[in-house]
């Protein structure tokens, strides 16, 4: 038993926990990037390559000129961006009527939110697809974007209710008592304090637009609104699969997400009220 707690107690114990959790969430981006910088040939070549023998760009000029990538990502940006923006706004105002407003069914409202994003988007498919047909928004950018918002107000409005009710109301009644109305308390006192909140699930709403694809598949059709998921589809063959051009593509799309990750992080994670009231 001490032996035990030597080996795998304390400090260990939380190395090798971190370790296995860097190894599973690198390692499959790692391949794919030493993938998309190998020959065709270097893939099925015995015994297995983990490194490119001669490294080569060749797979991500491809992955340009073989498909309209560019244009897959415009799509993309647009319909997250979008998506994004009108689910945060939207779910604010419902996080703050649920936290702040005196309801008679507060816990109900909040049960019937996480029964909603509970149901399987395959489930939703041919609904949302009936209705988008019905308003005459098939291979549009809206065919997607509102869907998007509608998915991603569950998870934002939950995650911002969090955070609003761990703003002291003290702060909203001076802003009121100085002539402001509760929108401008809103906008004014609660969102700027709830800036970690407010970042984590715009971030989660747009990873969310961002990797969806089949709606994206079922919606957008036309060769001009395909996002990036659908469109990296358009690689693959008839017989074969070109896994190093595929690999250049996946590569193309994971690093806006990498980016938007890396620049925030300290915001999602930074404290909620501290600097908020310090100043």
């Amino acid at each position: 038993m001490k032996t035990f707690q030597v080996i795998f107690g304390g400090a260990r114990l939380r190395w090798i926990a971190g370790a296995l959790v860097v190894v599973n969430g690198f390692f499959p981006a790692l391949w794919i990037l030493l993938t998309s910088l190998k020959a065709e040939p270097e893939l099925v070549q015995k015994p297995i390559t983990y490194l490119p023998a001669v490294p080569t760009l060749t797979n991500y000029v491809h992955a340009f000129t073989d498909q309209p990538l560019l244009l897959f990502l415009f799509n993309s940006f647009v319909v997250s961006l979008c998506s994004t923006v009108l689910a945060v706004l939207i779910s604010a105002g419902a996080a703050y009527a649920i936290a702040r407003l005196e309801l008679r069914w507060r816990g109900l409202i909040l049960s019937a939110i996480i029964a909603s994003s509970m149901f399987p988007l395959v489930t939703l498919l041919v609904p949302i697809f009936q209705i988008m047909r019905g308003l005459g928004l098939l291979n549009t950018y809206a065919a997607l974007i509102l869907p998007y918002t509608v998915l991603s107000l569950p998870v934002c409005t939950l995650v911002l209710v969090s955070f609003f009710q761990a703003i002291p109301r003290d702060l909203e009644s001076a802003a009121m008592l100085d002539g402001c109305t509760r929108v401008g308390a809103l906008c004014r006192i609660v969102l700027p304090l709830s800036g970690p909140g407010v970042f984590t699930a715009a971030i989660l709403a747009f990873v969310n637009a961002w990797d969806e694809f089949l709606l994206a598949l079922s919606l957008n059709s036309a060769p001009g609104f395909r996002t990036l998921p659908v469109g990296i589809t358009l690689y693959q063959g008839e017989y074969a699969f070109p896994w190093p051009l595929i690999s250049a593509a996946l590569v193309v799309a994971i690093v806006p997400v990498a980016v938007l990750m890396a620049v925030f992080q300290k915001r999602v994670i930074g404290g909620l009220t501290a600097g908020g009231l310090k100043g």
